[in-house]
């Protein structure tokens, strides 16, 4: 058992933690905007791109108020997730279902980087890292949004196509 960790230990592995997810998403969002069908789902991917990037902008701002490199560490279960994505694209190539599930695994990864920033923003403000919450609360207010967009995408049209 480790001793002597306290609550900013825990912020900072789990901010090191969405810092790496964030930049696995960049990576894999091009390949997703690839393999979609549909242009809203491609326009999509590459739009949740450009946020994305912004995001990793803003927790490379919550390091530097920490004091510390940003630096990720490895997340397994981005990584899964990141991992079902590319199977659905492998065994839905060309298949009307393909979108949809693509949606799933996008949302998949939305809903995992909500509960980190519900986390850490309620960390932050038990830390009284007050600076931080607001760079916090935009990727949170991002991720929500990008979550309702993919909603809209699959019940107009991915899961109609797919059915």
């Amino acid at each position: 058992m480790a001793t002597g960790k306290t609550l900013d230990d825990l912020f900072l592995d789990t901010l090191k933690d969405i810092y790496y997810a964030e930049k696995q998403i960049l990576r894999a969002l091009p390949k997703m905007a690839r393999a979609a069908q549909s242009q809203e789902g491609k326009s999509g991917f590459l739009q949740h791109r450009d946020e994305t990037q912004g995001q990793v902008e803003r927790l490379e701002q919550v390091f530097e108020m920490l004091g510390k490199p940003a630096r990720g560490k490895t997340c397994e279960a981005i990584q899964g997730i990141i991992a079902e994505g590319e199977e659905i694209i492998e065994e839905f190539k060309g298949s009307p279902a393909l979108d949809a599930g693509l949606i799933s695994s996008a949302q998949a990864v939305e809903h995992y980087e909500i509960a980190r920033y519900g986390t850490l923003i309620a960390w932050a403000n038990q830390l009284g890292l007050t600076q931080a919450v607001p760079l916090l609360k935009q990727n949170l207010a991002e991720e929500e949004a990008t979550d309702k967009k993919l909603t809209q995408l699959a019940v107009s049209a991915a899961n109609a196509k797919a059915a």
